[in-house]
């Protein structure tokens, strides 16, 4: 039985580690954090490595950051 070809509209599962990320899910994007848009896989540059999660932008991810220091 063959596994059928994932959608190019599957949401990725990411480690995140210092500088770069592991896929642990195959998918085409990861949502950001704080907004909850779509950011496709070859334009994610902002994430946190302690909270395992990704920002769309610098501002997005500022604001995880400071949410954090609360």
């Amino acid at each position: 039985m063959q596994t059928p070809p994932l959608s190019r509209e599957t949401e990725a599962r990411l480690r995140y580690r210092d500088g770069t990320f592991d896929i642990v899910f195959p998918g085409s994007y990861v949502v950001c954090a704080i907004t909850g848009t779509r950011i496709p896989l070859d334009r994610l540059r902002y994430w946190s490595v302690e909270r395992q999660e990704a920002y769309a932008d610098a501002g997005a991810a500022l604001r995880g950051l400071r949410g954090s220091q609360a």
